[in-house]
């Protein structure tokens, strides 16, 4: 399971100058076989034009003996010259892509931790409840818990009491009988899940079942509950696991895109009046060295060249904005990366966004400050 201690250990890798080729792959084998996605991978190494042969090798060899195709998502960073391999297997598909640089091209896997870190999903019915943890796509816990069954009354049924003709439950009494045992279940449930999600670090909720069940669950649920969830969606109580994962992660992906789009939004009105907020290359690149950031929000797929001191967490572009010379200096190139890395290891987070037209016309990059 890749955490945020996994992402600080290939922040922290050091090839001593040798390159690091970072590969990432959608290996989910319902879409397309094992062997025409081994096929793309060597499409992708040919690019290389005999470069990294050594590297190539290893990668395809993992990708033959050990990877067991089980996860839809995988990263590997290989540098041979300095002994360096890594392979992590994610339950969730990446866009297949491959970077060469001086460190290994964490981009991705950062916005693989802001979107689908730990997650909480409940399935409720009349009765009962199925509880579930998911970090990254992938189950951590599961439990369930069933209350009192419930049963229609008929007409004339019950117990008779004095002067109560057909009993002290006829129709009305009956369907009262039959809410009272409903609105017991849903608190038993609803504290069940509580206790549950109490020593769990989940930050969105997701709840499935019928219209009306999860409505009448959501009320009982404590406040610090309702304000996680992120979304509901019908399902029966009895779904496969596979099918709560598949369908928690769409909805997890359309949280995000309006997570995302909320953000930027944020960000560009933050600027637009003057407050804690950058937009464009070289002011935002100013707040990273100036440790002043807060969020870094980036268009997927930005690179671009620039200069960077590392000991220091400096980066800049534009030479004419640096205080030291060309020569104080090393030069990158995609200053973007080294960027995303400065900005995870000062405490910050990093969003990286696609296919936002607000976001492109601000210079595909920005940032929320902390000052």
């Amino acid at each position: 399971m890749f955490t945020q201690d996994h992402l600080q250990e290939l922040l922290s890798v050091d090839v001593n100058g040798s390159g690091v080729i970072s590969i990432y792959l959608d290996t989910d084998c319902s879409q397309q076989s094992a062997e025409t996605i081994k096929l793309q991978v060597r499409g992708m190494l040919k690019e290389l034009n005999g470069q990294y042969a050594t590297d190539a090798t290893i990668i395809e060899k993992f990708l033959d003996l050990s990877y067991d195709w089980t996860t839809p998502g995988l990263a590997m960073f290989s540098s041979a010259q300095s002994d360096y391999f890594q392979a992590y297997p994610i339950a969730v598909a990446f866009r297949n892509r491959l970077r060469i640089g001086s460190k290994p091209y964490v981009k991705p896997l950062a916005h693989l931790l802001d979107h689908y870190a730990y997650y909480g999903v409940v399935l409720v019915d009349r009765v009962g409840a199925r509880f579930f943890e998911y970090h990254l796509g992938e189950l951590q816990y599961t439990e369930g818990v069933m209350g009192e069954e419930v049963r229609k009354l008929k007409k004339g049924g019950g117990s008779s009491s004095v002067g109560m003709r057909g009993g002290a439950r006829g129709v009305d009494g009956g369907s009262r009988h039959e809410e009272e045992v409903v609105q017991r279940n849903m608190r038993t449930t609803a504290d069940a899940a509580n206790r549950f999600f109490a020593d769990k670090p989940i930050r969105r909720l997701f709840l499935g079942g019928t219209a009306e069940n999860v409505a009448q669950f959501r009320e009982l649920l404590p406040k610090k509950l309702q304000s996680c969830v992120a979304g509901t969606f019908a399902i029966d109580m009895t779904a496969g696991e596979h099918e709560v994962r598949v369908q928690t992660l769409k909805l997890l992906a359309d949280a995000n895109l309006e997570h995302e789009n909320k953000l930027v939004k944020q960000m560009i009105t933050t600027h637009a009046k003057g407050g804690n907020a950058t937009i464009g290359l070289d002011d935002t690149l100013q707040a990273i060295s100036d440790k002043r950031v807060q969020t870094l929000i980036i268009s997927d797929g930005l690179r671009v060249p620039g200069y960077v001191r590392e000991d220091l967490g400096f980066v800049v572009v534009n030479l004419a904005l640096s205080p030291m010379s060309d020569s104080e200096l090393e030069e990158t190139a995609d200053v973007i990366d080294t960027a995303v890395a400065l900005t995870i290891n000062q405490g910050g987070n990093v969003e990286v966004i696609a296919e936002n037209l607000d976001l492109e016309g601000v210079g595909r990059i920005g940032a929320i400050l902390r000052y």
